[in-house]
């Protein structure tokens, strides 16, 4: 399995996001009829071929949106009160969301690239890059266009149904 280039990766994106998200904006408005099982091969595939313990470029650009049980399970493992937890670590951003005050996260081992608190980590951690589960439809292409920028699983996962999707 290759090793994720970030230097890259951001070239990458930085010379194809407008066409991607083109891309994403035309299956928005008209999705061929087998898009859903395309989606699954194409994620089948990309995880073949991407380690997210060779990337983290989630966990280093990225804040998780905290949510209440997040912060009293986290900081009950590190034995701090939850306002001292919030105090340390957190702000409130401007939709009233807990975020991360730093970037890289800092619960990320940057030498293993490995989450010290994975067992533990936000809701919103373990469910990214999201895309594994949700559908592309309407409600959930925002996340499709915003992620390609930060996870080069998401960017290949398009641009692999990008190719199935020009071949029919």
């Amino acid at each position: 399995m290759p090793t994720v280039n970030l230097r890259s990766f951001k070239q990458i994106v930085k010379h194809s996001k407008r066409s991607i998200r083109n891309f994403l904006t035309r299956l928005e408005k008209k999705q061929p009829r087998n898009l859903e099982q395309i989606k699954l091969e194409a994620d089948k595939q990309t995880w073949k071929e991407i380690n997210c313990l060779d990337c983290a470029n989630c966990c280093k650009t990225m804040s998780p949106t905290y949510t209440v049980q997040d912060v009293k399970r986290i900081s009950k493992h590190l034995d701090m009160s939850e306002k001292d937890f919030r105090k340390k670590w957190l702000y409130k951003d401007r939709t009233g969301d807990w975020m991360n005050k730093k970037q890289p996260c800092q619960f990320l081992d940057l030498k293993t690239n490995m989450c010290d608190i994975y067992e533990l980590r936000p809701r919103d951690c373990a469910g990214f890059p999201h895309h594994t589960k949700k559908k592309m439809n309407a409600d959930y292409m925002h996340m499709f266009k915003q992620n390609i920028e930060f996870c080069p699983a998401t960017y290949n996962l398009v641009e692999k149904i990008k190719e199935k999707v020009q071949e029919k």
